[in-house]
């Protein structure tokens, strides 16, 4: 009997976006109206199913993942319901808080405002 393999396997979306800071110190320039493309990349982990060969049809993930990709795309994000700040870390759990139940496997999302900028969210809070 062979083990069955654990995987993380992920996807990635882009989109472009203009937003501010709005808690940014005065003299931050990220309080200033400013641009990014974004990119999200959306972690899946579990086992590989032995029928299929695969954790997740990579279709699957962009069915779930592109409506709300959608919702932020070249749209200004302090507009959006549920982002009031609009720091990469919010959005990281604003895509999080949309898609784990869709998406159970969920093991981390990413957000990248700039090719050498990321912050990750692994779904924890603290009380």
């Amino acid at each position: 009997m062979n083990p069955t393999p654990i995987v993380t396997i992920s996807k990635r979306f882009r989109f472009d976006s203009a937003h501010r800071l709005t808690n940014a110190p005065d003299e931050h320039p990220c309080g200033r109206l400013h641009g990014h493309t974004y990119t999200v990349e959306i972690e899946v982990k579990g086992q590989v199913n032995s029928k299929t060969g695969w954790l997740i049809d990579y279709r699957e993930i962009k069915s779930i993942v592109k409506p709300f990709v959608d919702q932020l795309d070249h749209h200004l994000l302090n507009d959006v319901e549920g982002l009031n700040n609009t720091t990469a870390e919010e959005l990281t759990i604003w895509f999080w808080e949309r898609i784990k139940t869709k998406l159970p496997n969920l093991s981390r999302v990413s957000i990248m405002e700039t090719p050498d900028s990321r912050c990750d969210f692994y779904g924890e809070f603290i009380d």
